[in-house]
């Protein structure tokens, strides 16, 4: 199967558009509502006969080293996920000789919209979820998560890649934990403040592992920036772990911060490099909190 291309389309292109009247959720003649938000996928809604649906387009081609696009994954996530009030709910997922799509039910409310301690209880319940079978494996302790950085930090101009290698913590030791359902990319967009309650929607990166990385995502102030209104406050971060309940977690995420702060400029360096020319300003704000958090420095 080839890689959709999602061109920033007003409608589906007419291969979807065929093969939803097929399966009977769309006529061919339906108008369709581009959604703005996403920067890797393309979706658009409609209102039939068969509801309120979003249908979304991957560009397989996406996937970043930090963040997968994975539409299989997403449909195993929104299948095991329904009924539960944290997802929408999948109404098909095909894997089309021309581009991977599925199809959910629309959620009514506001992106970006549920405060700290709402997103953080809603993750607490995610990662109280039994994750299903074949996910991936998401980067385990300190050691896996610098190196992942180091990957991306290999890959960057020479200036930058001297500044991130000046920079770079020392490896905390944190003991393993039992891996728990992660969403994978709990940036503030993707709650939707609905009348039900808080949702979480683009499941197209999940993954299994350590709790500490949903919340070093939506912590990051790199992407709280690019996401959401900005980077928090010391009192909103501590009032979202204090609001997800777990502080086991809470103080193995504080342990383990700097690293994540690392690998999330070398993450924000390594799109600024590939156009996403915003994310050059967001690396900075990460490296500020490394620098704030006082890391040693640690040859590499």
């Amino acid at each position: 199967m080839q890689a959709a291309r999602t061109e920033r389309a007003a409608a589906p292109p007419d291969w979807l558009v065929h093969r939803l009247a097929e399966l009977g959720l769309a006529p061919r003649d339906l108008a369709w509502q581009r959604l703005g938000g996403g920067r890797t996928n393309c979706l658009w809604r409609c209102k039939s006969t068969a509801g309120d649906l979003v249908c979304k387009l991957y560009d397989l081609s996406a996937a970043t080293p930090l963040f997968g696009n994975e539409a299989a994954a997403e449909a195993q996530v929104l299948t095991a996920l329904s009924g539960t009030g944290l997802a929408p709910e999948l109404v098909v997922a095909e894997m089309h000789v021309n581009g991977a799509f599925l199809v959910y039910r629309h959620l009514s409310g506001t992106a970006g919209t549920g405060s700290v301690t709402a997103c953080a209880q809603l993750l607490a319940r995610v990662h109280q979820h039994p994750p299903p079978a074949g996910l991936r494996r998401a980067p385990q302790g300190a050691s896996e998560i610098l190196q992942q950085g180091e990957t991306m930090r290999r890959s960057l101009s020479a200036e930058r890649r001297k500044r991130l290698a000046t920079v770079r913590p020392e490896t905390p030791k944190v003991e393993p934990m039992s891996a728990v359902l992660l969403h994978g990319d709990p940036v503030p967009a993707n709650f939707i403040a609905t009348g039900a309650g808080l949702r979480l929607i683009d499941w197209q990166c999940p993954s299994v592992g350590d709790p500490a990385e949903d919340l070093a995502i939506f912590l990051s102030p790199a992407m709280q920036s690019l996401y959401g209104e900005g980077p928090l406050s010391k009192a909103h971060e501590a009032a979202f772990l204090e609001a997800y309940g777990h502080p086991d977690r809470a103080a193995r995420y504080r342990a383990l911060a700097s690293a994540f702060y690392w690998r999330m400029a070398a993450y924000c360096f390594w799109k600024a490099e590939r156009g996403a020319v915003d994310y050059a300003a967001a690396a900075e704000l990460d490296l500020a909190m490394l620098d704030r958090a006082g890391h040693s420095q640690q040859p590499v």
